[in-house]
């Protein structure tokens, strides 16, 4: 694919294609710096980026594209945008740092930060569904050694 072609097409690690301008996927620092090094074939793999991911993603460039949307109005869709399950949370980074859209990074890490600002070790765990896997006595060799 030529740099001047208008369309890409990206496929994701569960076989979807997505089809959209260009202008919108070189938000994505590497989608962008492979279109400028000719490194975009009719289909672009996106190994690391599952359809459900790249959809969010997606509305989230097309929606920051959009001309007639009042910062107002952008400020209500990222709020919405990540008040997601903290397994899409993850997966939202995961997809966002391959990418590299800085944009949508920072916005997921502010989020994490967000929800374990003010919580207990406990709280945070109950959070994320982190199981404990440590023993007693494991544990209480951290604590001391972190107190």
């Amino acid at each position: 694919m030529s740099s001047s072609t208008k369309f890409l097409t990206l496929k994701t690690c569960d076989y979807k294609e997505f089809v959209f301008d260009k202008a919108i996927a070189v938000r994505s620092q590497t989608i962008k710096n492979m279109v400028e090094d000719n490194c975009v074939s009719n289909v672009t793999p996106l190994p690391n980026v599952d359809s459900q991911i790249m959809t969010k993603v997606i509305d989230y460039w097309k929606k920051h594209l959009e001309e007639d949307v009042s910062k107002d109005m952008l400020m209500e869709f990222d709020k919405a945008f990540v008040k997601v399950h903290h397994l899409i949370l993850h997966a939202l980074i995961l997809a966002t740092n391959f990418l590299n859209d800085k944009d949508i990074l920072n916005m997921m890490c502010q989020e994490v930060a967000d929800r374990i600002k003010g919580k207990t070790p406990e709280e945070i765990c109950k959070e994320f569904d982190i199981k404990n896997d440590f023993t007693p006595e494991e544990e209480e060799e951290i604590r001391k050694e972190n107190n």
